[in-house]
């Protein structure tokens, strides 16, 4: 046999499926890919099996035997429900809700407004995906119950304030149940839907559309209150079930149409009798409830109309703007008829017009100012409120000692000559360079101003965090910051105003613009007198101040000069505007030698919002840092002056004549009493006994001193930081 023909026998095998290799490659790979499809098929199978038999909220996750679940399939965490009731109608309705939500094995809160301070706690909601309720009645004249009054007064204060911003409470859910009668038509559930306004204007989301319970039997919805709340109440739970389960049904924002609310057309519950005109009337107040940012000082008057979008809340735009054109419309009437086209000041009759308009009149006062005659005004200061409750005081506090609690923020004249970029009232209050208005008497606008201003003070009563002791001493008026808005020496008795206010032991800041000379160089004594100095080249002080007057710059220098020949405290006012006037120090300095102020303040101007009369962003807010740096290269430049306070709160910094550096420590403070005395004496001897600024000055603390750990923050209050998720850069 031939051994050749042996080893070709003992090979073919192998030789046939070396031929035929790329076959079996591809039924291996066959192969595998099948078993890996049974794999999958076979664990998906498993996986659908384990969740119908496991429950969705404790499946998630399994762990050494324990159940944990997820953090991200917590949609609601809890319920608060907050209460403000008179009669106890209202707290008993939150019980038997939260009976209704523990059902559902939720936590559940109760809480009494009156207990609850917003300030420090509200912001929590935005994070802590609980659900709001709020049942608020509404009580005598439409106003809430005393329980609820402060949270009321801060939530509309928070809601039209620019610091706060229109996604303040943004991530927070709520819903509102208001209690009220019919019988009252004019203010029915008034509280109820202005909190719901509110808290919609900061941002939070309203998970239902607000409930509104009624007294009178014969017009309540479902024949009582009782009965008007277990019917939202039924749907605020079915609401609150979905919310848990991560559904997202819609709620009513306002924008149903007429008959059409499609928060409701997928429910299977049908629409009770009469609920499209419900639905039209909360159409109507809802669609005036879209977040708006504002400014708590805005204002709206008739010489600056173009402004109105930017600084009057939405949901009076329409009646406003209605009113304006009837007031436009009546008035042109009247100067037609009458032939009074040259005397635009004065009307039919001859006597001089009112400066607040009707208009102004309501926008004012929905904006928490206390009007006055007519042409005055008083608001409550926020450092006020913050000193009252121990949360430390004003940059005047830091630098001359003032009370903060006890000084009222008025003035008498609403009017100005000026249209600042950086108004916080967006130029909406009147504008003139002459006074041509009515003019109310100045023992009227005082007594006036007290009253409302202690009727303001008396609203903190039983406030969470008031100090009682700081409570009493705030009823009694030390200080008046003439500064509220306008020109307060443009009125033609401010020097009357200003005898009576040291009459009664109350010290003056007055605030002017620089564009009065005369009347600077008339003025009597104050306490301390102030010009703002907010540019210091012809050119920038017409780009920032925008004047009215032709030859403002004139009139400008003449004021310093005017100012330099007081012998009482004078103050420079620098509001630094990133950009525009940061870079004049040499031009700064030289207006410091025109003026020879005792003091200087030099502070970041503050971003008060959107406003169409004025392109100021927060790109011109400087840093604290740089306002530090900018004051650095000013001292240098003024050798008699030095750096003395400082207030980082508010973006402020003091820099004083060191006449005031007495061996070594700053005087920069004012002994109040002394100053009493020696205003008395002066108009006791017909202004022949003179006195001059360091007559009446008092030892600086070492905390209020530029350099000191506490930063210009009185060591006896309690530091407070807002929980916002926006950075302030600037105080106001």
């Amino acid at each position: 046999m031939d051994p050749s023909v042996d080893t070709w026998d003992l090979s073919s095998p192998l030789i046939s499926l070396w031929i035929n290799r790329f076959y079996i490659y591809l039924g291996f790979a066959v192969s595998i890919s099948l078993w890996i499809c049974l794999q999958i098929v076979s664990k998906t199978q498993d996986r659908s099996l384990q969740e119908k038999s496991v429950p969705r909220a404790p499946q998630d996750l399994m762990t050494n035997g324990y159940v944990s679940l997820q953090e991200k399939d917590i949609f609601v965490s809890g319920v608060k429900i907050f209460y403000g009731s008179q009669t106890g109608t209202a707290k008993g309705f939150a019980t038997v809700l939260a009976e209704a939500v523990m059902s559902l094995d939720l936590p559940v809160a109760i809480i009494n407004l009156k207990e609850y301070d917003p300030d420090d706690h509200l912001i929590e909601e935005v994070t802590s995906k609980n659900v709001c309720v709020f049942l608020v009645a509404t009580y005598t004249d439409g106003r809430p119950t005393e329980s609820a009054e402060w949270f009321c007064k801060w939530l509309e204060e928070a809601s039209s304030d620019f610091r706060f911003g229109k996604s303040y409470l943004k991530g927070m859910r709520y819903a509102v149940f208001g209690l009220g009668n019919s019988a009252y038509a004019s203010h029915f559930n008034k509280v109820g839907k202005n909190v719901d306004k509110w808290l919609w204007m900061l941002g939070a989301h309203r998970v239902m559309s607000r409930g509104e319970g009624d007294c009178d039997v014969v017009k309540s919805k479902h024949g009582s209150i009782e009965a008007d709340f277990r019917a939202w109440k039924t749907k605020f739970i079915s609401q609150l079930q979905a919310l848990q389960k991560g559904e997202r049904k819609k709620s009513c924002g306002g924008h149903c149409k007429k008959g059409k609310c499609e928060s409701h057309q997928h429910g299977s519950e049908e629409r009770e009798e009469g609920s499209h005109e419900q639905d039209e009337l909360h159409h109507k107040d809802t669609e005036e409830e879209e977040p708006f940012e504002s400014s708590s000082e805005e204002e709206f008057g008739g010489e600056d109309r173009q402004s109105l979008n930017s600084i009057v809340d939405v949901e009076d735009l329409g009646k406003i703007m209605d009113h304006v054109k009837k007031e436009k419309r009546e008035k042109e009437q009247q100067e037609e008829k009458s032939g009074l086209f040259r005397n635009m000041g004065r009307n039919e009759d001859g006597e001089r017009r009112a400066m607040i308009t009707p208009a102004l009149r309501e926008a004012l006062t929905k904006q928490g100012y206390q009007l006055i005659g007519s042409h005055s005004g008083v608001k409550l200061c926020r450092w006020t409120k913050s000193m009252l409750r121990g949360r430390g005081g004003c940059y005047k506090h830091t630098f001359y000692g003032i009370e903060s609690h006890r000084c009222m923020e008025t003035t008498p004249s609403l009017a100005c000559a000026n249209k600042c970029v950086f108004c916080w009232r967006h130029h909406t209050n009147p504008v003139g360079t002459e006074w041509r208005w009515k003019m109310d008497q100045p023992e009227m606008i005082l007594k006036e101003a007290v009253e409302n201003h202690q009727n303001m003070i008396k609203q903190f009563k039983g406030v969470p965090g008031v100090k009682a002791e700081r409570f009493e001493e705030g009823m009694t008026v030390k200080h008046c910051a003439l500064s509220l808005v306008g020109e307060p020496i443009m009125y033609p008795e401010i020097n009357r105003f200003l005898k009576l206010l040291h009459q009664c032991k109350i010290s003056s800041f007055l605030v002017t613009n620089a564009q009065f000379p005369a009347e600077i160089r008339n003025l009597k004594p104050v306490t301390q007198l102030y010009v703002s100095v907010d540019a210091s080249t012809k050119e920038s002080l017409k780009k920032i101040d925008r004047p009215l007057f032709k030859d403002f710059w004139q009139r400008f220098l003449d004021s310093l000069k005017a100012l330099a020949a007081k012998q009482q405290r004078t103050v420079y006012r620098l509001t630094l505007v990133k950009a525009w006037n940061v870079d004049e120090l040499q031009a700064y300095a030289q207006l410091v030698f025109l003026g020879n102020p005792d003091f200087i303040e030099v502070k970041g101007v503050t971003y008060c919002g959107e406003s169409s009369a004025s392109s100021l962003t927060m790109a011109h807010v400087p840093w604290h840092e740089e306002v530090v740096q900018f004051v650095r290269e000013l001292v240098d430049l003024i050798p008699d002056y030095e750096i003395a306070c400082e207030h980082e709160h508010s973006n402020c910094l003091l820099i004083a004549h060191k006449k005031f550096k007495i061996g070594g420590e700053w005087w920069t403070w004012i002994d109040y009493n002394r100053f009493q005395e020696l205003i008395q004496e002066y108009e006791d001897s017909g202004g022949s006994k003179t006195f001059s600024a360091k007559d009446y000055m008092a030892r600086t603390p070492h905390w209020a001193l530029f350099g000191a750990n506490e930063r210009g923050f009185d060591p006896k209050d309690t530091r407070h930081q807002r929980k916002n998720k926006s950075k302030a850069i600037s105080g106001c």
